[in-house]
Protein backbone atom coordinates (compact mmCIF):
# COMPACT_ATOMS: atom_id res chain seq x y z
CA UNK A 1 0.00 0.00 0.00
CA UNK A 2 1.12 3.44 -0.99
CA UNK A 3 -0.67 6.46 1.01
CA UNK A 4 -0.54 9.97 -0.56
CA UNK A 5 -2.36 13.04 -0.89
CA UNK A 6 -3.06 15.41 -4.21
CA UNK A 7 -1.57 18.43 -5.59
CA UNK A 8 -0.61 20.93 -3.14
CA UNK A 9 2.18 20.68 -0.27
CA UNK A 10 1.44 23.25 2.63
CA UNK A 11 4.66 22.78 4.00
CA UNK A 12 6.22 24.00 1.40
CA UNK A 13 6.52 27.76 -0.16
CA UNK A 14 5.64 27.29 -3.70
CA UNK A 15 2.99 25.72 -5.57
CA UNK A 16 3.24 24.10 -8.99
CA UNK A 17 -0.13 25.24 -10.33
CA UNK A 18 0.86 28.97 -10.76
CA UNK A 19 -1.18 30.48 -13.71
CA UNK A 20 -1.64 33.58 -15.47
CA UNK A 21 -4.59 35.59 -16.99
CA UNK A 22 -5.46 34.42 -20.58
CA UNK A 23 -5.73 38.09 -21.60
CA UNK A 24 -1.75 38.30 -20.79
CA UNK A 25 -0.95 35.14 -22.22
CA UNK A 26 2.37 35.13 -23.88
CA UNK A 27 5.24 31.96 -24.59
CA UNK A 28 7.47 33.78 -22.62
CA UNK A 29 5.17 34.07 -19.63
CA UNK A 30 4.01 30.19 -20.33
CA UNK A 31 7.41 28.97 -20.46
CA UNK A 32 8.57 31.01 -17.33
CA UNK A 33 5.28 29.71 -15.62
CA UNK A 34 6.18 26.27 -16.19
CA UNK A 35 9.84 26.51 -15.33
CA UNK A 36 8.60 27.53 -12.08
CA UNK A 37 5.48 24.45 -11.62
CA UNK A 38 7.83 21.94 -12.57
CA UNK A 39 10.70 23.18 -10.00
CA UNK A 40 8.06 23.29 -7.26
CA UNK A 41 6.69 19.91 -8.38
CA UNK A 42 10.19 18.25 -7.93
CA UNK A 43 10.40 20.06 -4.41
CA UNK A 44 7.17 18.19 -3.44
CA UNK A 45 8.17 14.94 -4.55
CA UNK A 46 11.99 15.20 -2.84
CA UNK A 47 9.54 15.83 0.56
CA UNK A 48 7.38 12.65 -0.07
CA UNK A 49 9.67 10.64 -0.83
CA UNK A 50 11.76 11.70 2.33
CA UNK A 51 8.81 11.17 4.04
CA UNK A 52 7.24 8.36 3.08
CA UNK A 53 4.73 9.25 0.92
CA UNK A 54 4.79 7.40 -2.29
CA UNK A 55 1.10 8.57 -3.84
CA UNK A 56 1.11 11.52 -5.59
CA UNK A 57 -1.26 13.19 -7.97
CA UNK A 58 -0.35 16.08 -9.76
CA UNK A 59 -1.75 19.30 -10.61
CA UNK A 60 -3.91 19.64 -13.06
CA UNK A 61 -2.55 23.19 -13.67
CA UNK A 62 1.58 22.28 -14.77
CA UNK A 63 0.82 23.94 -18.07
CA UNK A 64 -1.57 26.67 -18.00
CA UNK A 65 -3.93 27.22 -20.91
CA UNK A 66 -2.43 23.38 -22.34
CA UNK A 67 -5.37 22.08 -24.03
CA UNK A 68 -6.78 25.73 -24.58
CA UNK A 69 -6.78 26.89 -28.55
CA UNK A 70 -4.64 30.04 -27.94
CA UNK A 71 -1.46 27.80 -26.69
CA UNK A 72 0.18 26.38 -29.65
CA UNK A 73 3.40 26.76 -28.29
CA UNK A 74 5.30 23.28 -28.07
CA UNK A 75 6.07 23.06 -24.77
CA UNK A 76 6.52 18.95 -25.12
CA UNK A 77 9.60 19.34 -26.91
CA UNK A 78 10.81 22.68 -24.69
CA UNK A 79 10.40 20.65 -21.53
CA UNK A 80 11.55 16.97 -22.59
CA UNK A 81 14.46 16.42 -20.78
CA UNK A 82 12.77 18.16 -17.61
CA UNK A 83 9.51 15.79 -17.64
CA UNK A 84 12.08 12.64 -18.34
CA UNK A 85 14.00 13.66 -15.10
CA UNK A 86 10.84 14.36 -12.76
CA UNK A 87 9.64 10.73 -14.57
CA UNK A 88 12.73 8.96 -13.28
CA UNK A 89 12.98 10.69 -10.43
CA UNK A 90 9.88 8.93 -9.72
CA UNK A 91 10.07 5.60 -11.02
CA UNK A 92 13.63 5.56 -9.26
CA UNK A 93 11.71 6.05 -5.41
CA UNK A 94 8.89 3.40 -6.94
CA UNK A 95 6.17 6.50 -6.56
CA UNK A 96 2.66 6.30 -7.90
CA UNK A 97 1.77 8.88 -9.80
CA UNK A 98 -2.32 9.71 -11.23
CA UNK A 99 -4.03 12.90 -12.15
CA UNK A 100 -7.29 14.02 -12.09
CA UNK A 101 -8.92 16.58 -14.88
CA UNK A 102 -11.16 19.22 -13.54
CA UNK A 103 -15.09 19.37 -13.49
CA UNK A 104 -15.23 20.63 -17.06
CA UNK A 105 -14.26 17.26 -18.10
CA UNK A 106 -17.45 15.54 -19.29
CA UNK A 107 -17.15 12.59 -22.04
CA UNK A 108 -21.40 12.19 -21.89
CA UNK A 109 -22.57 15.79 -22.77
CA UNK A 110 -24.48 15.97 -25.47
CA UNK A 111 -22.77 19.17 -25.82
CA UNK A 112 -20.45 18.43 -29.01
CA UNK A 113 -17.78 21.63 -28.19
CA UNK A 114 -17.69 20.40 -24.14
CA UNK A 115 -16.61 16.56 -25.52
CA UNK A 116 -13.99 18.13 -27.90
CA UNK A 117 -12.49 20.40 -24.69
CA UNK A 118 -12.81 17.09 -22.31
CA UNK A 119 -10.68 15.38 -24.99
CA UNK A 120 -7.95 18.14 -25.36
CA UNK A 121 -7.64 18.17 -21.56
CA UNK A 122 -7.43 14.35 -21.28
CA UNK A 123 -4.51 14.56 -24.30
CA UNK A 124 -2.67 16.72 -22.42
CA UNK A 125 -2.66 15.31 -18.74
CA UNK A 126 -2.61 11.82 -20.28
CA UNK A 127 0.99 13.73 -22.49
CA UNK A 128 2.63 14.99 -19.24
CA UNK A 129 2.47 11.02 -18.01
CA UNK A 130 3.73 9.69 -21.54
CA UNK A 131 6.48 12.54 -20.94
CA UNK A 132 7.42 11.56 -17.97
CA UNK A 133 8.12 7.64 -19.12
CA UNK A 134 5.90 6.45 -16.82
CA UNK A 135 3.81 3.20 -17.25
CA UNK A 136 0.34 2.07 -17.52
CA UNK A 137 -0.34 2.39 -13.71
CA UNK A 138 -0.16 6.01 -13.63
CA UNK A 139 -3.77 6.97 -14.28
CA UNK A 140 -5.97 9.56 -15.42
CA UNK A 141 -9.53 9.71 -12.98
CA UNK A 142 -12.80 11.28 -14.35
CA UNK A 143 -16.40 10.70 -13.12
CA UNK A 144 -18.73 9.38 -15.17
CA UNK A 145 -20.61 12.76 -16.07
CA UNK A 146 -24.04 13.89 -16.17
CA UNK A 147 -27.29 11.59 -15.82
CA UNK A 148 -29.28 14.36 -18.29
CA UNK A 149 -32.59 12.62 -17.67
CA UNK A 150 -31.74 9.35 -18.78
CA UNK A 151 -28.87 7.66 -17.15
CA UNK A 152 -28.62 4.46 -19.40
CA UNK A 153 -28.36 6.80 -22.60
CA UNK A 154 -26.10 8.76 -20.88
CA UNK A 155 -23.44 5.80 -20.42
CA UNK A 156 -24.08 4.61 -23.73
CA UNK A 157 -22.86 7.89 -25.12
CA UNK A 158 -20.03 8.11 -22.34
CA UNK A 159 -18.97 4.20 -24.13
CA UNK A 160 -19.50 5.79 -27.29
CA UNK A 161 -16.78 8.68 -27.16
CA UNK A 162 -14.29 6.45 -25.11
CA UNK A 163 -14.02 3.95 -28.08
CA UNK A 164 -14.99 6.13 -31.24
CA UNK A 165 -12.86 9.34 -30.15
CA UNK A 166 -10.17 8.75 -27.78
CA UNK A 167 -6.76 8.33 -28.17
CA UNK A 168 -5.38 4.74 -27.49
CA UNK A 169 -3.10 6.98 -24.63
CA UNK A 170 -5.30 8.24 -23.17
CA UNK A 171 -7.83 4.70 -23.02
CA UNK A 172 -4.43 2.73 -21.94
CA UNK A 173 -4.89 5.24 -18.67
CA UNK A 174 -8.14 6.40 -17.89
CA UNK A 175 -10.43 5.13 -15.06
CA UNK A 176 -13.85 6.39 -13.71
CA UNK A 177 -14.46 7.41 -10.16
CA UNK A 178 -18.00 6.63 -8.19
CA UNK A 179 -19.10 10.34 -7.21
CA UNK A 180 -21.38 11.33 -4.41
CA UNK A 181 -24.09 12.33 -6.24
CA UNK A 182 -25.11 10.25 -9.82
CA UNK A 183 -23.31 7.70 -10.55
CA UNK A 184 -22.45 5.20 -7.75
CA UNK A 185 -19.97 2.13 -7.64
CA UNK A 186 -22.90 -0.03 -9.56
CA UNK A 187 -23.08 2.46 -12.22
CA UNK A 188 -19.38 2.66 -12.51
CA UNK A 189 -19.04 -0.86 -12.85
CA UNK A 190 -21.46 -0.97 -15.74
CA UNK A 191 -19.26 2.07 -17.39
CA UNK A 192 -16.10 -0.92 -16.96
CA UNK A 193 -18.31 -3.23 -18.58
CA UNK A 194 -18.54 -0.93 -21.90
CA UNK A 195 -15.50 0.49 -21.81
CA UNK A 196 -12.81 -1.83 -20.04
CA UNK A 197 -11.54 1.31 -17.77
CA UNK A 198 -11.17 0.56 -14.08
CA UNK A 199 -13.16 1.80 -11.71
CA UNK A 200 -11.38 3.61 -9.17
CA UNK A 201 -13.43 3.84 -5.57
CA UNK A 202 -14.14 6.59 -3.37
CA UNK A 203 -15.02 5.13 0.18
CA UNK A 204 -16.74 9.13 1.46
CA UNK A 205 -18.64 8.91 -2.05
CA UNK A 206 -19.82 5.48 -1.63
CA UNK A 207 -21.23 6.37 1.92
CA UNK A 208 -23.03 9.19 0.15
CA UNK A 209 -24.11 7.36 -3.05
CA UNK A 210 -24.08 3.16 -2.46
CA UNK A 211 -26.23 0.52 -2.69
CA UNK A 212 -26.14 -1.08 0.55
CA UNK A 213 -22.59 -2.84 0.02
CA UNK A 214 -20.07 -3.27 3.22
CA UNK A 215 -17.41 -1.27 2.80
CA UNK A 216 -14.67 -4.40 2.10
CA UNK A 217 -16.91 -6.02 -0.72
CA UNK A 218 -17.35 -2.51 -2.09
CA UNK A 219 -13.80 -2.04 -2.28
CA UNK A 220 -13.33 -5.16 -3.32
CA UNK A 221 -15.80 -5.10 -6.64
CA UNK A 222 -14.07 -2.07 -7.81
CA UNK A 223 -10.44 -3.76 -7.60
CA UNK A 224 -11.95 -6.90 -9.86
CA UNK A 225 -11.96 -4.35 -12.54
CA UNK A 226 -7.72 -3.99 -12.13
CA UNK A 227 -5.69 -5.87 -14.16
CA UNK A 228 -1.97 -6.40 -13.76
CA UNK A 229 -0.77 -3.20 -16.40
CA UNK A 230 -2.95 -1.07 -14.35
CA UNK A 231 -1.34 -1.85 -11.06
CA UNK A 232 -2.87 -1.74 -7.30
CA UNK A 233 -6.44 -0.58 -6.77
CA UNK A 234 -6.55 3.51 -6.83
CA UNK A 235 -8.92 4.72 -3.83
CA UNK A 236 -9.62 7.97 -2.37
CA UNK A 237 -10.22 8.20 1.31
CA UNK A 238 -12.18 10.91 3.39
CA UNK A 239 -14.58 11.46 5.46
CA UNK A 240 -17.77 13.75 6.22
CA UNK A 241 -16.78 17.17 7.72
CA UNK A 242 -18.86 17.61 11.20
CA UNK A 243 -21.57 19.89 11.06
CA UNK A 244 -20.80 20.78 7.20
CA UNK A 245 -23.51 19.96 4.47
CA UNK A 246 -23.40 16.10 3.65
CA UNK A 247 -20.33 15.55 1.20
CA UNK A 248 -18.05 18.22 2.09
CA UNK A 249 -14.67 17.13 2.64
CA UNK A 250 -13.23 16.70 5.93
CA UNK A 251 -10.66 19.22 7.36
CA UNK A 252 -8.05 16.81 9.17
CA UNK A 253 -7.81 12.77 9.14
CA UNK A 254 -10.52 11.43 11.56
CA UNK A 255 -8.06 8.97 12.83
CA UNK A 256 -10.58 6.24 14.41
CA UNK A 257 -12.34 6.46 11.32
CA UNK A 258 -9.33 5.65 9.28
CA UNK A 259 -7.87 2.99 11.64
CA UNK A 260 -11.48 1.08 11.17
CA UNK A 261 -11.22 1.17 7.94
CA UNK A 262 -7.64 -0.50 7.26
CA UNK A 263 -9.25 -3.30 9.73
CA UNK A 264 -12.55 -3.48 7.81
CA UNK A 265 -10.04 -3.87 4.37
CA UNK A 266 -7.82 -6.27 6.11
CA UNK A 267 -6.35 -8.68 3.53
CA UNK A 268 -7.50 -6.18 0.60
CA UNK A 269 -4.62 -4.42 -1.16
CA UNK A 270 -4.67 -1.06 -2.39
CA UNK A 271 -3.29 2.67 -3.10
CA UNK A 272 -4.68 5.30 -0.87
CA UNK A 273 -4.94 8.83 -2.04
CA UNK A 274 -6.51 11.31 1.22
CA UNK A 275 -8.42 13.78 0.00
CA UNK A 276 -8.28 15.68 3.13
CA UNK A 277 -8.00 19.52 3.37
CA UNK A 278 -4.89 19.68 5.05
CA UNK A 279 -3.03 17.50 2.51
CA UNK A 280 0.38 16.16 4.05
CA UNK A 281 -0.67 16.97 8.06
CA UNK A 282 -2.98 14.34 7.43
CA UNK A 283 -1.20 11.97 5.22
CA UNK A 284 0.92 11.40 7.87
CA UNK A 285 -1.06 10.47 9.98
CA UNK A 286 -2.79 7.49 7.99
CA UNK A 287 1.07 6.49 7.59
CA UNK A 288 1.51 5.88 11.03
CA UNK A 289 -1.64 4.35 11.56
CA UNK A 290 -1.12 2.06 8.59
CA UNK A 291 2.62 1.31 9.95
CA UNK A 292 1.36 0.34 13.17
CA UNK A 293 -1.48 -2.21 11.29
CA UNK A 294 0.98 -3.78 9.36
CA UNK A 295 -0.33 -2.32 6.20
CA UNK A 296 3.02 -0.86 4.08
Amino acid sequence: MKIGYPCINESLDCTSSRTFRLASYSEERLIAIVEQNLACLRRILEYNVAHGLLFFRLSSGLVPFASHAINTYNWQEHFRMTFRRLGEYIKSHNMRISMHPDQFVVLNSPNEQTVRNSIAELVYQGSVLDLMGLNMTAKLQIHGGGAYGDKPSAMDRFADVYHNQLPDAVKARLCVENDDRTYSLQDCLVLHELTGMPVIFDNFHHECLGNGEPMAEAVQMAASTWQQKDGLLMMDYSSQAPGERRGKHVQQIEEQLFHDFLTDTEGLDMDLMLEIKDKEASALKALEIAKSLGRL
